[in-house]
């Protein structure tokens, strides 16, 4: 919405600035048929044309940068947001997987972070988080992931490529000549080394 109203707003610029342009130039023809005898004059409205241009041109880019700005702020926070909830999605997963009993309380604060990636996550990583989370359903009708570490292990590396991709981009300069299938057997790889 607020993009939108800058886009105008430049356009109304762009206009007003052709408008001038135009104007300015019947202006200037009209000017230098009736100022052929003072060169002077001609400079004069040839200055405050330029100078009008100058003021209408810098506030379209001034807008503009504006506008650049404010996106940039967005995403930074927006980012954050990700990052923060991610992280405490992965530690909460992290004590749960550590503690004896998964308790009501731990199950509150997964619905919680569902209730977070909702509002910040995109469609893929929901899908994805909505696997995990049947497959952690699965794994722990007995309120516990002992001896499920590995299928525990295996979901949480695909709801981590997800949620990687959602904060990089999907083609992510650090991706390079890996596909999610190989990031996902890194992260398994790795699971397994320990």
């Amino acid at each position: 919405m607020f993009s939108s109203v800058i886009e105008k707003r430049n356009l109304t610029y762009s206009l007003l600035t052709l408008i001038v342009l135009v104007v300015g130039y019947g202006f200037v023809r009209i000017a230098f048929s009736a100022t052929d005898s003072f060169p002077f004059t001609q400079e004069i409205v040839l200055i405050i044309l330029g100078t009008i241009a100058t003021i209408f041109i810098t506030s379209l880019l001034l807008n503009r940068q504006t506008a650049v700005e404010i996106e940039k702020e967005q995403s930074i926070r927006l980012f954050e947001l990700k990052s923060n909830t991610f992280h405490n999605l992965f530690d909460l997963l992290e004590d749960m997987m550590m503690a004896d009993r998964v308790n009501d309380s731990d199950i509150v604060r997964l619905r919680f972070i569902t209730h977070k990636l909702t509002v910040i996550a995109s469609g893929p990583v929901l899908e994805e988080y909505n696997d995990f989370l049947k497959r952690i359903k699965t794994l722990c009708d007995d309120h516990s992931f002992l001896g499920d570490a590995y299928e525990f292990h295996q979901a949480l590396a695909s709801l981590s490529v997800r949620l990687r991709e959602d904060m990089l981009g999907s083609d992510s300069v650090q991706d390079l000549g890996y596909g999610k299938l190989d990031i996902n057997k890194m992260v398994m790889k790795n699971s397994e080394i320990i």
